[in-house]
Parts: C-alpha cells; structure tokens; sequence
C-alpha cells in the first residue's frame, strides 16, 4: 500500500512566496535604478558639456525635479576662425595689435647680403626704447610658405595669407602690377580685422621702430585714423594739404572705419595705375572722411619720420620709414644705416648724459644713398 506524500505545510510555502517577492522586488529596483542613472547621467552632460572656442547664449534645459542651472541661459562655446584665434593671442587688454605682412623676398637672405628686412624690423624691436615687450603684440602676416615658416621659426604670432593663384612671395617693385596686388590685399585683410573688432597699427616692415609709437598716439578715443605722412605740412587736422603714408597707420574698429575700407577696397577695380594709397588719399581730399565723420590725425614726421622726410630731432623720433625708395636692397642698405646711428647715438648719450643736447643738436642721419640711387634707370625695371 503506497503512502500519500506529505504535503508542505503553509508556513514554508509562505516563506517561499516572500522571497520570490523579495527577488522580484530587488530586480525591478535594480533596473529602475539603472534607468535612472543613466538618465541622469546623460541630463548631466548636458548641462556640464562645452567645447573651448567663442561663446553663444542658449536657453538651459528645465526639468520638473532637476535645473542645470539657477539661471535661465548659459554660455555654449563653439569653434572660431583661424585669424579670431590669432588675433586674440596677440592683442593688448583693449584688443589693439600690431600688424606686418612679409614675402619670401622679405625674409630670404641673398647671396651677397647681409641681412634681410624682416630682420632689420625686428632688431628694431631689440633696440629701441621700451619696444621688447610690444614684440608679443605684433602679428606677422605671412603672404607665402617660406614667410609662415620663417616667423613661425623666430616664435612669433603668425598668420598665413592665403591668395588662390597669386604668388605673392617674389620682390614686388614699386608701382609694380603685383605691387599694386599686394597692397589692396593687405587692404582686405584690415577690413577683416576691423570686423573682427580689433584695433590696429598697421606698419610696413621698412619701418623701424626706434620708439614705443603708443605714448606718442592720441588717447582720447574719438581719434578714428591717425595716419603717418611723407612730408608734414604743420598741421596735424588739415585734411587738404596732407601726403598721407600708409605705411604705418592706427585704425579704431568702429563703424566709420569698417565703412571706410569696404569702400576703399570696393574702389581697387576702378583705380587701374593707382596704388591703394592714392586711392585713399583721393576718399580724403574727395570729403568721404568728413561724410563719414571719421576724425583723423595726421602724424608729424619729427616723430614718424621717413627717407621722403627725415627727423630733425633724434630724442623725439619714434619710427623711421624707408618710403621714396624703390627696391628691397636698397631699404636694406639704408635702414641698417639707421640702425648703426641709432645705436652710436644711444652709446654717445648713454656716456655722456649731462652733453645729450649738444649731441643731440650736433646728430646727423647717413645719407640715404641707397635710396636715391634706386630710382636711377637700372632700377626702373618691374
């Protein structure tokens, strides 16, 4: 007689159902759970996620239980331009920068030569007064490859100018077709910086910089142009009798002068035989400055000085420019002239203080030989 199998009583099957219901109870907490984190996990990133360029306001996310932040926008960083960047690194607390475009016939040292006139322009920085620290505020605008690497090679805030099918790295004579080409590209480029919103000086590298320019500048901040000239006539508001000199120029970005250059350079396909300069002074002396209201200061050559028209003063000059010449070597022959002046008049001053009037009434610039000699007929060839 088989015997009936003993049923489990209600206690254990009790026991069994609770921790079925335990079992069942930690697994479903654990996948909300999961869910859970991870939602957070992704509202989290972005609230936090940014990328390090230029910023743009967005509006923040809400949630009924979670707020990215206590305000209602943010600041979202997004890529910039090239030239943005470079800008930024160079520009002084109140974003002014110095601006220089260089060639490969600029930077290239010749067989015979000595040296060339980017090195010239930046000795200039070594040896002039309180010079050394605007070094990190220039930027070198490169117009071809051996330009870029050549800066990039003296660790200096480089740009690279790029032209679709100009080469712009061979000697450019002056009034020269390609001449003429480089100048309304530069031109193009100022206008770019000016939108940017950065203020500048412009300066050729045939200047030397003997000085600090910034104490000599006017600070009042309504001043739009201050521009050099060949020969200064006295008067530094005279708009009428002026030979303005774009060789070395400071701009305030505004809307006066970002309207200036959009229509100077707008003008470059009707100017044929003019180079911008010319096209500039025509704007001036045609009365689109004072349309524009554009206040403009013309700088006196005792200061800002040039081979048209040397300073008479050596304790006041702040920058010499190698204009009326015509070619590289001879800029090169005479500014290094400059340079060797400058450094035996500091040597002489720094010897004898107590004399410094009498040298300084009794020094004389070298003659700018290579210069004069440059427009002789040898030279006139493009």
């Amino acid at each position: 007689m088989l015997k009936n199998k003993q049923k489990p009583n209600s206690s254990i099957l009790q026991i069994r159902s609770l921790n079925m219901f335990m079992d069942s109870s930690r697994n479903s907490i654990i996948a909300n759970l999961a869910i859970f984190s991870l939602l957070f996990a992704g509202l989290l990133y972005i609230c936090l996620w940014s990328t390090p360029s230029s910023t743009l306001l967005i509006s923040s996310l809400h949630h009924s239980n979670n707020k990215c932040r206590t305000s209602e926008f943010r600041n979202i960083k997004f890529p910039i331009d090239e030239l943005e960047m470079v800008l930024e690194k160079a520009a002084t607390p109140n974003k002014t920068v110095v601006i220089a475009v260089v060639n490969k016939a600029y930077v290239e040292q010749g067989i015979n030569s000595e040296t060339t006139m980017f090195d010239l322009f930046i000795e200039s920085f070594w040896v002039g007064e309180e010079t050394r620290p605007l070094i990190k505020h220039l930027l070198v605008v490169a117009a071809d490859q051996t330009a870029y690497e050549r800066c990039m090679f003296k660790r200096l805030n480089c740009y690279k100018l790029t032209t679709d099918g100009v080469d712009f790295g061979r000697e450019a004579l002056y009034m020269s077709p390609a001449f003429i080409k480089m100048m309304w590209r530069r031109t193009l480029l100022l206008l770019d910086v000016l939108k940017h919103g950065y203020n500048f000086i412009f300066t050729d590298t045939d200047v030397m910089w003997l000085r600090n320019p910034f104490p000599r500048l006017s600070k009042n901040g309504t001043d739009d142009l201050q521009i050099s000239t060949d020969v200064f006539f006295g008067n530094n508001i005279d708009d009428g009798k002026q030979l303005i000199n774009t060789g070395f120029y400071f701009m305030r970005s505004n809307n006066k002068t970002i309207a200036l250059l959009d229509k100077w350079y707008g003008m470059k396909d009707n100017s044929t035989g003019k180079k911008e300069q010319d096209v500039l002074l025509d704007l001036l002396r045609g009365g689109f400055f004072k349309q524009l209201g554009l206040q403009t200061l013309f700088l006196d050559t005792q200061y800002f000085s040039g081979f048209c028209q040397d300073s008479k003063d050596v304790r006041a000059v702040v920058t010499v420019h190698a204009n009326c010449c015509r070619s590289i070597k001879a800029k090169v022959q005479d500014l290094s002239a400059v340079l060797r002046d400058w450094k035996r008049f500091k040597a002489v001053a720094a010897a004898e203080k107590s004399k410094l009037s009498a040298i300084a009434r009794t020094f004389q610039w070298t003659g700018h030989f290579g210069c004069w000699n440059s427009w002789g007929p040898s030279n006139n060839t493009n």
